[in-house]
């Protein structure tokens, strides 16, 4: 199996389909991840119009793509995008726990819950910014 899925990489088009698949299943698995360790439903709160978390869901899925794309450039294979994007994730996932914790005034969760924009600007900014800090320590 290993050997058909290398020699259709080895084609520019199946390079593409390669890392775009594997790309949108990761970025749903990591998502699915985040949804877990918040303690609000991402997708209900937009629904419902709660800009906030349309904010810091929009920030975690540009974060995940950048840490993708930096991993995808590092790599010449599918294996290595795999393997640096998962630590990239744990990265992101720990900096979002982490974020949690080093604000004592208030809760992150809460905040996005009740529609703070001014917390869901910050939490998207500094996801964002750490995917840059992220990806740019991705080596191939």
């Amino acid at each position: 199996m290993t050997e058909m899925i290398d020699q259709l990489l080895t084609h520019p088009l199946g390079v593409l389909v390669g890392f775009f698949s594997v790309a949108i299943l990761a970025l749903i698995v990591y998502l699915s991840c985040f949804e877990w360790v918040t303690k609000y439903n991402c997708w209900d709160e937009i629904r419902k119009g709660n800009v906030a978390a349309a904010m810091v869901t929009g920030g975690k899925i540009f974060a995940l793509c950048n840490v993708m794309r930096y991993s995808i450039t590092a790599n010449t294979s599918i294996y290595g995008m795999i393997k640096w994007s998962f630590f990239g994730f744990i990265l992101l996932l720990v900096a979002y726990l982490l974020l949690e914790f080093l604000t004592p005034v208030f809760s992150v969760d809460e905040e996005i819950s009740k529609d703070n924009r001014a917390v869901g600007l910050t939490v998207m900014l500094i996801t964002v910014s750490l995917s840059y800090i992220i990806g740019s320590s991705i080596l191939g």
